[in-house]
């Protein structure tokens, strides 16, 4: 076991997955020498050199399009967007090329391309700095899309993403990059070598995990909101109510199965995002629940996300972000029942 950030975790699981296949290379926006805006990358330039650490031109379509073709010819492209809202230039990129390929080759393609997405708000950013579009991508047939909420599962997930034949779509909450916690280096690579190490890792990545247990609310959330779903859960069992909390981890596959386990033991559930509710993968959830576990509710889904307005200045996005006030109040409208 070793403590480490989450953005130290990364950086160890890249590393661990460099270390296993030559043919996986890292690629973006200053992410060699300076080690990226966050230093999610520091040190593996000096270690792995200019040809697997590669620093591009600021254009996002161009990083996008030179992974597809790197992919094309045998490599594991791992590429980072510098920031959430700079990703649209090279939307056109993936969800026309990198998400289709496969399909439309009739699977003789295979575009294993991770990227790299610091998404999110709580940074105090400037604007286009703190957008959450992962809905966009998750609508996305033939993109997987993926968001850790601790340490222990960004060092696990990016390793697994890397090995998995699909391209992911991988976002990491950047307010949550400091946050510290014990990670365990052997678990994955361990899974990797063994039989069938593959299939089980892409397997793993797509289920959600139960990250309290409760019985009176179901509580979900993934990456960024998930420390704030765990504290509003902690408040509400001082006033009395028992939450389970469940860190989704994937958002496209969304492994509904262990979310509708959970509420149809709780007739109950509050969905907690950082993406404005409207369209959002919170309103995918809710229909999941309420198709699959209409007959066990005592209360209407709830959700608690951004608002529909572009991101604020910093000045003001704690009043738009979701806050523990905000999430006690669903918790309270659903035990009303």
């Amino acid at each position: 076991m070793a403590t480490m950030t989450m953005a130290g975790a990364i950086n160890a699981g890249m590393r661990a997955a460099m270390e296993r296949d030559p043919k996986v290379t890292l690629m973006g926006e200053d992410i060699g020498k300076l080690g990226g805006v966050f230093r999610v990358t520091d040190g593996l330039h000096k270690d792995f050199g200019d040809d697997r650490v590669m620093d591009s031109p600021l254009a996002e379509s161009g990083i996008v399009g030179t992974a597809i073709g790197m992919a094309m010819r045998g490599y594991s492209p791992v590429i980072e967007i510098q920031f959430d809202g700079f990703i649209f230039p090279a939307y056109n990129q993936i969800t026309t090329q990198l998400a289709k390929m496969h399909y439309r080759s009739r699977g003789m393609i295979n575009l294993p391309v991770v990227i790299r997405v610091p998404f999110a708000g709580g940074i105090g950013a400037v604007e286009h700095h703190s957008e959450s579009p992962e809905s966009l991508f998750a609508h996305t047939a033939g993109l997987r899309a993926v968001s850790p909420a601790s340490p222990q599962d960004a060092f696990d997930l990016i390793q697994q993403a890397i090995a998995c034949p699909d391209p992911v779509m991988f976002f990491e909450p950047k307010a949550r990059y400091w946050d510290k916690g014990e990670v365990d280096v052997e678990r994955v690579p361990a899974q990797l070598a063994s039989d069938g190490g593959v299939a089980a890792a892409t397997a793993e990545m797509g289920r959600a995990r139960v990250a309290r247990q409760g019985k009176d609310v179901t509580l979900i959330a993934y990456g960024p909101t998930m420390r704030l779903a765990l504290q509003a859960a902690e408040v509400a069992s001082k006033e009395g109510k028992s939450v389970e909390v469940i860190d989704l981890r994937s958002i496209s596959p969304m492994d509904s199965d262990t979310v509708v386990k959970s509420v149809k033991r709780t007739g109950r559930a509050v969905i907690v995002h950082e993406a404005p509710t409207n369209f959002g993968s919170g309103a995918e959830l809710s229909s999941r629940i309420t198709e699959q576990a209409f007959f066990h509710l005592h209360a209407p889904v709830l959700r608690v996300g951004g608002f529909s307005t572009p991101y604020p200045g910093a000045k003001f996005e704690h009043d738009y972000l979701p806050d523990v006030d905000r999430v006690l109040d669903a918790v309270d409208r659903v035990t009303r029942h």
